[in-house]
């Protein structure tokens, strides 16, 4: 089973620049998670012929959201942190409230489930990392953990954090700023400490393989990036990922398509 995950930054603009279904086509993903969105489903103009399409949109115009295709129809599909996660955290600031914003959807299949999610930026100001870190981050891997109780997870996505320094092309300049502070990145620490594997690290170490890259400075073409993009797996199914690929020649985001291929 092959799965891919992009955040494709507007699925209107990176479609109409022709290079999303062509990337599809050729790969031939079973299930594709996306993120930034930011459209209703009957916005798009994506028609994937052989995919059930699952969407969950943001409340705000043009903003965040998420989507999976999926070859096989799931047995169920749930939009959002479920009440009793919502209840127990506060996920409002003065932003709104992420849990509205279209961040979040679990695909329940036979064997497994897989999740995409959208992880809220903490803005260069850092003013959203305190819901990050004492709200959001808790809250997903909560809901991650209760899930994996029926059944193994795949979660992917744009986590916002690069992880080690291995994770961005210059970690120094960017120690405490946002997408590498010590909040962000215990948030990793936590989601592998409780026994989820970043399935890219089983296959391959070292730095130079990013998923984002800044429109500043020819960032992309220099390779000054950032892995922002990762697949989770439970552990009881970690042995079974056969693959974990970055594919930074594909352009159309300021993302760029990962993938995973998995026996399950």
């Amino acid at each position: 089973m092959k799965i891919i995950s992009w955040n494709v930054n507007g699925i209107r603009a990176v479609h109409k620049k022709g290079l999303f279904v062509t990337f599809l086509e050729k790969h031939k993903p079973d299930i594709v998670c996306l993120q930034e969105t930011k459209a209703q489903k009957h916005q798009s103009e994506v028609d994937l012929a052989g995919y059930e399409e699952y969407w969950n949109s943001a409340g705000k115009a043009g903003y965040s959201g998420t989507a999976i295709f999926s070859k096989e129809k799931p047995l169920s599909v749930v939009n959002n942190f479920p009440a009793e996660i919502v209840s127990k955290y506060s996920l409002s600031d003065k932003y709104g409230d992420p849990n509205t914003e279209g961040r979040i959807i679990a695909a329940e299949y036979k064997d497994f489930y897989v999740v995409t999610s959208y992880t809220p930026n903490s803005k260069e100001d850092l003013s959203r990392l305190p819901l990050r870190h004492k709200a959001w981050d808790p809250a997903f891997l909560e809901y991650m953990k209760k899930l994996e109780k029926k059944k193994p997870v795949i979660f992917c996505g744009d986590l916002n954090v690069a992880h080690t320094p291995d994770d961005l092309a210059n970690p120094k300049p960017n120690e405490g700023k946002h997408g590498y502070t010590n909040e962000e990145r215990e948030g990793i620490d936590k989601i592998i400490s409780t026994g989820f594997v970043d399935t890219f690290r089983i296959f391959t170490k070292g730095s130079g393989h990013y998923s984002w890259w800044s429109h500043f400075a020819n960032s992309r073409e220099r390779n000054v990036g950032w892995r922002i993009d990762y697949f989770f797996v439970s552990k009881s199914i970690a042995p079974k990922v056969k693959s974990a690929s970055i594919y930074p020649e594909i352009y159309g985001s300021d993302h760029c398509p990962v993938e995973i291929e998995i026996e399950i």
